[in-house]
């Protein structure tokens, strides 16, 4: 009888037989997006933002988008992500849009970095140059703040996190690829079986930058992009509206942004290749990031179909940081996208995640299990340091009048 297992003199043949056709469906793919669409992408307007806002900051590598409906208070700021589309996927349409679901949750003070697609000169903008705007960014809103990091702008919030662990009240990650090690996706997949030199080759043909119609058309690998089921769209739900809804989706997934090479092989190379963030081996701003500095309280969600990221590549989060007793984790039904256009996403887990930022129970037992010198030293200003215990101290000292009154 034959033996179910390979000859182990074959399979590495076998391997890289399936390597080589790895590589050849993504050169296919490039040469395809280059022959059908050139360099000359057409002159089309980016996406229109649903929720009213203002630029509060105007930065190299991005925008800082306020949508506050309040000046005081706690703030979020969503970290969008910065790998194929623009940040207006956190604000798509009505019904739609992480803002809008953070926004009806009652977070009063809302933020989106709206990174720019690179441009020529852009080119040597690194993971670095992005944290340090970042950081200028949360510097401009007041510190500590809390944090949403979706997809790609999840391991970049994390990582910030653990490199200014003071300036970070919460912290939720949606989709985020962390420990690439920890489960497999179509995308961690395709990303192993390629040589680096492809994606080398990519970033050469665009004179340094990966462009984003060349990422478009090798997401058609992976990606899910038919609308009804992105946007979750109930049968016979608003047909009216239906079409131009369905229109606008296919709009924007076809606007895409370019990035700059340098950041985008470090991408590839230091997170999906090298796995260094859950190793221990990643440096940001001059510092090895050490993840078990991560002692916020933090929110995980994930798409059960994620053609991106896995569940376990997200969830591995809670065995890295300093607090795994202090997380909060979830999961949808869905496909990557519709963590942050899926209606019934947004209408439910999102729902939960602005209860869980406004919480301030959660902040107060996380008070307690941080030396209250080092968040002094390290959260900012004392005003701010007021916003996070002063719910606490009001409360307390409901209970404590309704106790002396009996």
């Amino acid at each position: 009888m034959r033996s179910p297992l390979p000859n182990p003199f074959v399979w590495p043949f076998a391997a890289a037989a399936e390597a080589s056709a790895t590589s050849a469906r993504f050169l296919s793919a490039m040469a395809g997006a280059w022959t059908r669409h050139g360099r000359i992408r057409p002159e089309s307007p980016p996406p229109t933002w649903t929720t009213p806002n203002k630029v509060a900051l105007d930065l190299p590598s991005m925008q800082l988008r306020d949508f506050s409906t309040q000046t005081r208070g706690p703030a979020t700021l969503i970290c969008a992500p910065y790998a194929l589309h623009g940040a207006s996927v956190v604000d798509f349409a009505p019904g739609h849009s992480v803002v809008e679901a953070l926004l009806i949750g009652g977070i009063n003070r809302a933020f989106v970095t709206d990174w720019r697609s690179a441009t020529p000169e852009m080119r040597y903008f690194s993971i670095d140059t992005y944290l340090a705007e970042l950081n200028v960014a949360v510097d401009e809103i007041g510190p500590p703040v809390d944090i949403v990091g979706l997809c790609q702008g999840g391991w970049m919030a994390l990582i910030y996190a653990a490199r200014f662990p003071g300036k970070v009240r919460r912290l939720v990650l949606v989709g985020a690829p962390i420990d690439i090690r920890s489960g497999q996706s179509p995308l961690s997949r395709l990303t192993a079986d390629l040589p680096f030199a492809s994606f080398e080759s990519l970033v050469n043909l665009g004179g340094g930058r990966a462009f984003g119609e060349s990422l478009l058309e090798l997401s058609a690998l992976v990606f899910e992009d038919e609308a009804t089921r992105v946007l979750q769209l109930e049968p016979g739900a608003d047909t009216d509206n239906l079409p131009a809804l369905e229109q606008r989706f296919r709009d924007w997934y076809a606007w895409t942004l370019d990035l700059p090479g340098t950041y985008y092989l470090e991408v590839v190379r230091h997170l999906f290749k090298e796995n260094q963030i859950a190793e221990g081996r990643f440096t940001a701003l001059g510092q090895t990031i050490d993840l078990s500095k991560v002692n916020a309280p933090m929110f995980l969600l994930a798409a059960l179909d994620d053609e991106i990221v896995s569940p376990g590549q997200l969830f591995a989060t809670a065995q890295l940081i300093g607090s795994p007793d202090n997380i909060e984790m979830a999961t949808e039904p869905c496909g990557h996208l519709s963590l942050f256009l899926g209606a019934r996403t947004l209408g439910r887990t999102w729902h939960q995640i602005a209860r869980w930022l406004r919480d301030d129970q959660i902040l107060r037992r996380h008070l307690k299990r941080v030396d209250a010198s080092d968040v002094l030293r390290d959260a900012g200003p004392p005003a701010i340091i007021e916003q996070c215990q002063n719910p606490v101290e009001k409360r307390t000292s409901k209970r404590e009048k309704k106790a002396r009154n009996r």
